[in-house]
């Protein structure tokens, strides 16, 4: 038994890059089915451990783990969330994840996490957008233009039609490279820099996101638009009376938002807040149980906190992936 081989699989950016290159749909496909799992039961999700270093930066490295019963994997994301990073123009989210056999017990592999983060959030954004927006959504905007923002426009472009962007960040660098970037690879897309004006990026916009990495109330209610939906993408982002003005709020699993430090968790805790103020988890409209948009005139707001149980999708359909077509790099562990 001390000689048994153990092999693991190394799966790089670089490889998950090459595998949503070749299947650009195949996120959104990740995230309908990782809800589909976990309406039907059959995912583990224990409570993510959250160790915050710096209350005002929100500096943290979160551990999440979960379960895929019926793919029999069980894994854990651990990621860094370092706000402060995006001033020294270095990531401001990384992390890995190893991805174990409920068979054995083994372990699988170890995943770029990183770039799993980046996707997973962006196409979740893109599945409430699919739920929630306006079928004829043709203008979104942007507060933030960092990474998050790029792959939240390239993932919504693939469920709504977009023609024109408006984008705003704190530097007018940031907003140019994201214009110089989407433009290349979007020529039909007019974009529109905003020069670090919130109200600009967002008052027109069918659809609207913040990406941002600072923990300021930067969107306000009278930016917004009847009939717009909104998708928060990270902490603390807009004032409290955005929600307040929402004809529906809908969480990708409010039970894990509410416990967070996000805007709708600062509103709950300060009493301004209930459950039965939320109208619905993303899975319940996936499903049916529950009707999405219902009016041109509604305005949505999405929240999404992140959970381990899509990215442990994410990890098993790569993995899968990896196996069946010699990808990634493989190392023995033991033996």
């Amino acid at each position: 038994m001390k000689n048994q081989k153990i092999a693991m699989k190394l799966i790089s950016r670089e490889n998950i890059e090459s595998i949503f290159k070749n299947d650009p749909g195949l996120p959104l496909h990740i995230v309908e089915k990782a809800f589909e799992k976990r309406a039907r039961n059959r995912v583990l999700l224990p409570d993510k451990i959250s160790q915050v270093f710096n209350e005002v930066t929100q500096e943290r490295i979160n551990c999440m783990p979960a379960t895929l019963l019926d793919e029999e994997v069980c894994g854990v994301k651990w990621v860094s969330v370092f706000p402060p990073n995006s001033e020294k123009q270095l990531l401001n989210v990384t992390g890995v994840i190893l991805l174990s056999s409920l068979k054995t017990g083994y372990p699988l592999a170890m995943i770029d996490g990183t770039y799993i983060t980046a996707v997973r959030t962006a196409a979740v954004g893109a599945i409430a957008v699919k739920y929630l927006s306006r079928k004829e959504s043709t203008t979104i905007g942007f507060i933030g233009a960092g990474e998050q923002a790029r792959m939240h426009f390239k993932i919504i472009r693939q469920v709504r039609p977009i023609k024109e962007c408006y984008v705003a960040s704190r530097r007018e660098a940031t907003e140019s490279g994201f214009i110089a970037q989407m433009q290349d690879e979007y020529p039909d897309v007019k974009f529109v820099p905003c020069n670090s004006n919130y109200r600009k990026a967002a008052e027109k916009a069918d659809i609207i996101v913040t990406a941002v990495s600072c923990q300021q109330p930067l969107l306000k209610a009278q930016y917004v638009k009847p009939g717009a939906t909104y998708i928060h993408v990270g902490g603390w982002e807009d004032e409290y009376a955005v929600a307040q003005m929402a004809d529906k709020i809908v969480c990708d699993e409010w039970e894990s938002v509410k416990h967070r430090s996000q805007t709708l968790s600062r509103m709950y805790y300060d009493g301004l807040l209930t459950d039965g103020d939320v109208y619905a988890d993303i899975g319940e409209i996936i499903s049916g149980k529950k009707a999405g948009r219902e009016n041109d005139d509604e305005f949505i707001y999405f929240n999404s906190v992140g959970l381990a149980f899509i990215d442990m999708m994410f990890a098993h359909e790569i993995y899968k992936f990896s196996q069946d077509n010699a990808l990634g790099t493989c190392y023995c562990i033991q033996g």
